[in-house]
């Protein structure tokens, strides 16, 4: 290993437990030392280090929960059960691909396309315990999602299986220590086992999990992080709208999303957004509020109540008045977390927020507004923990900014919450009056001046088409797509044209994410660029077992046909996996956020990445979504602080940028290329575009890829509304906008839709169609031609490219 990998690779483990909730306890962890472990469970072995697709990592090594216990210095005694529960795993293994194939085949689907993402349901087995115990017992439940398919109410996936709920319980009654520790990317359903007494979220992490658990079995890490999903019974999440569905979903829920819904409807969480314990207890008490203009300035000082140190969450929410628009029992305004306290220790916590930030939007006069009332602020460690501290009075309504409705009727109206108890404002809660003449009204406008680069206006027609369309060899062999669209670093996502160097426009090179960067670990080099040594290094190892000859076939057409050459100087660029999108916003740690970007930031720069496609901050509207692992979390707040911070961290390395993700409402897997989100204008804006307006106004960051879904109608990156009048207009977006890989084996013939065209995404404003292919390049040059696509569009996006070249490479 390299010194660089070594020092981020520490950086990951060392602060790893921050991503880590524990879910209960009962006062038997932690222990002193490594000791002998009865371990069982899918886990152990079969570690999930992070989802597929797009979130794997082609890391130096990986280590599983069982070798890392091992390194540690743990004695596992159950050998037996592990070896048994592998020949269990592998004929489950086999035959579940075998259906695999046979589906695709009657179905008559692509068959990359339909394997892509499917996972194997965790196999129910009749193996014995093993009779030899040991001083603890640890349970690794484990469970993997990924790109391309959604997950399922069934038994191995949202639900245990029966012989992990039989084994779980049994060896909950037998050891005196025993912990449940959940290897997953979202949540299960955890009813069946909630006598456990200590249950942890490990979540996906690292190359090392069991370094990190053996960090918090021993009490060398405090567990220190918060849930930012709920997690509940299936039956208790919102059953409104429609999620799954091959060719529309409806999200009729509107803003109840998450915790909103579960608060506004009076539904039970398991354990609810925002909570998590550690292995000591903290005291927070209620200092001083106050508010200068619209800003509300919370003060709190958290002590350490327990006997080991440890980190809290001080979390700030807030219940809006009634008015004219329905609103959720509670939303996050704010929150802070403590150093590490030692025993007896405290710490003085300050959380601000701005009014202005908890506006709802009015379809009707097209504005965010402030209802006149009492803004109810309560404090706590969770969304469900909390006490009224006090009570901000705004005098009248107020319009905060003047915009437009430009994101299409969705075709219903969204339902309506229940009335609710907005709850008891104690007499001791602090009253601040809010004067509206505090308030400066904004308006967007919507007449943006873009000034052509006089770089720009020397190029042909043809050139300009090049500049819209990525990177592409009209002549190549292989398949343009992840791993294969760029020739300067290899394993590259893609890359924009190399045709115009002789103009000095140089191509921006990009890489995959957004647990590290996703890159060929070996490669060679020769005088056509950059190349893997072996194609298969990119097609995730589950795929290959299941595609056999299929996955060499693919690889061939990755590779061109070519096979690595003999005598050719093999390469490497190792990257570090960090921790997924979810586990990051569990450590409710933005600092912990931005260090993490520093670590991308840095590897890009060393390996020549430009632009790393990420981070992904997709709403988690459904425990469902296959992909839920790389996003942050159920609220728009959190995923947009930690987006701003990991873009903080990434882009303070020369000529590196981050790409946020995907925009918008890609909040599903099935049928994704040409799936229709049916919207509301205002739960758009309040919960799926909200993120990424936070995102873009503290960090701008260097580019946007819109999702690959129709919003009420309208492919995402053909959204001039989207795009100009949101993105650029209303947030204040400087960076380029490129769509994600479409390319045309995505399409299914099930679709009622058609897939995304280049000429279309041209005109809307989107600058940069990838991966990119001759065909899409026509697309564009013959627009052009017949006068359905205006120069003048292909010259201000051509100029945000060959701006954001200069800006980063020049």
């Amino acid at each position: 290993m390299q010194q660089y990998e070594t020092d981020h690779l520490n950086l990951v483990l060392d602060n790893a437990a921050e991503c880590t909730v524990l879910l209960k306890k009962n006062g038997k962890f932690p222990i002193e030392k490594p000791c002998k472990i009865a371990a069982y469970g899918s886990g152990m072995r079969y570690t999930i280090m992070g989802g597929t697709g797009s979130g794997e990592v082609n890391t130096r090594f990986s280590y599983t929960i069982e070798k890392g216990l091992e390194k540690e210095g743990f004695e596992i005694t159950t050998k037996k059960w592990l070896d048994e529960y592998d020949e269990v795993r592998k004929t489950a293994r086999k035959e579940y691909y075998k259906t695999l194939k046979k589906e695709a085949k009657k179905k008559h689907e692509n068959p990359i396309m339909y394997l892509m993402g499917k996972e194997l349901l965790e196999p129910c087995h009749g193996l014995a315990l093993d009779a030899e115990g040991g001083d603890v017992c640890i349970y690794v439940l484990s469970r993997n999602s990924g790109e391309g398919s959604d997950r399922k109410v069934v038994e191995g996936d949202v639900k245990l299986t029966r012989s992990e709920v039989r084994d779980i319980i049994a060896l909950n009654k037998k050891y005196d220590r025993f912990m449940l520790v959940l290897n997953v990317g979202g949540p299960v359903d955890l009813t069946p086992v909630m006598e456990v007494g200590n249950i942890l979220i490990l979540s996906q992490l690292c190359s090392d999990m069991g370094k990190v658990l053996s960090d918090i079995l021993t009490g060398k890490q405090n567990p220190s992080g918060k849930l930012s999903t709920t997690w509940a019974a299936f039956e208790e999440y919102s059953a409104e709208g429609t999620f799954g569905d091959f060719n529309d979903n409806e999200y009729k829920e509107g803003i109840y999303v998450g915790y909103r819904y579960f608060d506004t409807f009076g539904h039970k969480a398991l354990f609810p957004f925002g909570f998590g314990l550690s292995y000591t207890d903290f005291d927070i008490s209620f200092k001083d509020a106050e508010a200068k203009g619209s800003v509300v300035t919370l003060k709190a000082v958290v002590k350490n109540t327990g006997s080991a140190a440890g980190k809290e969450v001080v979390q700030a929410y807030v219940t809006l008045p009634e008015g004219e628009l329905p609103k959720a029992y509670q939303e996050l305004a704010g929150f802070a977390k403590t150093g590490l306290l030692a025993p007896g220790k405290e710490e003085e916590i300050v959380i601000s927020f701005d009014l202005k930030d908890l506006s709802s939007y009015d379809e009707k006069s097209a504005s965010y507004i402030l209802e006149k009332g009492e803004y109810i602020v309560r404090v706590g460690n969770s969304s469900a923990d909390t006490e009224v501290i006090c009570v901000a009075g705004l005098d009248e309504k107020v319009t905060v900014l003047k915009t437009k409705n430009c994101l299409g009727d969705p075709g219903f109206k969204d339902i309506t919450a229940p009335s609710f108890d907005r709850g008891n404002v104690p007499a001791k809660a602090k009253r601040i009056l809010i004067d509206a003449k505090d308030f400066s009204c904004g308006e967007v406008s919507f007449d943006r001046e873009y000034e052509i680069d006089d770089k720009v206006k020397e190029l042909s027609d043809e050139e300009l088409c090049f500049l819209e369309i990525g990177g592409f060899d009209p002549n190549a062999k292989g398949l343009s797509i992840i791993g294969n669209a760029a020739t300067h670093v290899a394993g590259a996502a893609g890359e924009t044209t190399s045709l115009l160097e002789n103009k000095g426009i140089k191509p921006l090179i990009m890489a995959d994410g957004p647990a590290g960067l996703r890159l060929s670990l070996e490669y060679y080099e020769d005088e056509k660029g950059a190349h893997g040594a072996g194609g298969a290094g990119m097609i995730p190892e589950s795929m290959q077992e299941a595609m056999g000859p299929v996955a060499r076939f693919i690889a061939n057409l990755l590779t061109g046909g070519n096979k690595t050459p003999k005598g050719v100087t093999i390469k490497e660029h190792a990257a570090t996996r960090i921790p997924i999108g979810t586990a990051i916003a569990q450590s409710f740690n933005v600092e912990l956020a931005e260090s993490l970007g520093d670590i991308v930031g840095d590897e890009m720069e060393r390996m020549g990445i430009n632009l790393w496609l990420a981070p992904a901050l997709n709403i988690h509207r459904s425990i469902l979504c296959g992909r839920n692992f790389e996003y942050y979390s159920e609220d728009p707040l959190v995923s947009g602080l930690m987006a701003a911070a990991i873009t903080r961290g990434v882009q303070r390395h020369k000529g590196c940028g981050t790409t946020i993700k995907h925009y918008a409402a890609n909040n599903a897997e099935t049928n994704r290329y040409c799936n229709n989100s049916h919207v509301s204008e205002r739960a758009m804006r309040e919960i799926y575009l909200r993120g990424f307006g936070i995102c873009v106004r503290l960090s701008q960051p260097h580019a946007l890829m819109t999702s690959y879904n129709l919003l009420n109608g309208t492919h995402t990156a053909e959204h001039r509304g989207l795009i100009e009048d949101i993105l650029r207009c209303e947030f204040g977006f400087d960076g380029i906008v490129m769509t994600d890989w479409v390319m045309s084996m995505m399409d299914s013939k099930n679709s009622i839709y058609r897939n995304s065209l280049s000429n279309e995404v041209a005109k809307a404003g989107g600058d940069l169609f990838m991966p990119g292919g001759k065909k899409d390049y026509e697309n564009v040059l013959n627009a052009l031609k017949a006068g359905t696509l205006d120069r003048k569009q292909l010259e201000i996006n051509a100029t945000r490219v060959v701006r954001m070249v200069r800006g980063l490479i020049l």
